[in-house]
């Protein structure tokens, strides 16, 4: 089946501010599932299926250490660099569900999981080594279905629009804990559900309620698969 758009309003734009950490810390993380149908389905975009195949969830996008003043840690210690050998019994699960879909044959998964470590999981380390952060990352994945508490509030990804507030309900319903939505438009100009961010604690292993508040508007469209 063709990935269409899951389509809601625009809610905030998340600025990321360079930072260099002389502390590894921070006091807790955004976990970000982002939608694929919504990366794929924009102009400036192309859009590549790994050896996984086309994903028909959420994937992740990043575990990001974020602190309570609203800024973001990056790139903290790049003399620790990503190496696959430390997540090789991740990563059939990582190909499945934290997939890169960037095209080229410079393109892949495992640059993808460097990058998000160098820039992210470096300002972390002080918690979580590096098969630490990708398995914290993915034991919240498990722990957070996206798609089933979607299906089960009746919104569903078949191109229909639906209020975000009541996308925010079920969510919170579904996890306890209030999210933070990001959206982007379509090829066509519709507006469309891109990210879900959750809070995380700062060990990477519990929900929280976020600490910060982000820029929100109001209204949605869910694609259809």
């Amino acid at each position: 089946m063709q990935f269409k758009s899951l389509v809601f309003l625009h809610l905030f734009s998340l600025q990321c501010l360079s930072y260099i950490c002389l502390v590894q810390s921070h006091d807790f993380f955004f976990v970000v599932q982002m939608w694929p149908g919504s990366y794929c389905d924009t102009k400036r975009v192309s859009c590549c299926y790994r050896a996984a195949g086309k994903p028909t969830d959420f994937t992740i996008h990043g575990l990001w250490p974020h602190f309570n003043n609203n800024s973001i840690p990056q790139d903290c210690n790049r003399k620790n660099p990503f190496n696959k050998a430390k997540v090789s019994d991740l990563t059939t699960k990582l190909e499945k569900t934290w997939p890169t879909f960037k095209c080229g044959r410079k393109s892949s998964s495992a640059k993808f999981w460097s990058h998000e470590w160098t820039k992210h999981g470096t300002c972390s380390e002080d918690v979580l080594d590096q098969h630490a952060y990708f398995k914290a990352a993915l034991n919240i994945k498990d722990k957070v279905n996206l798609l089933e508490i979607l299906k089960n509030a009746g919104i569903q990804p078949d191109g229909k629009f639906y209020k975000l507030d009541d996308i925010k309900e079920a969510i919170k319903a579904g996890t306890g804990y209030n999210p933070v939505i990001e959206c982007n438009t379509d090829a066509s100009g519709n507006i469309q559900l891109y990210q879900v961010y959750l809070c995380v604690d700062s060990a990477g292993s519990s929900l929280i309620e976020c600490p910060v508040t982000l820029k929100r508007d109001t209204s949605i469209e869910l694609p259809m698969l």
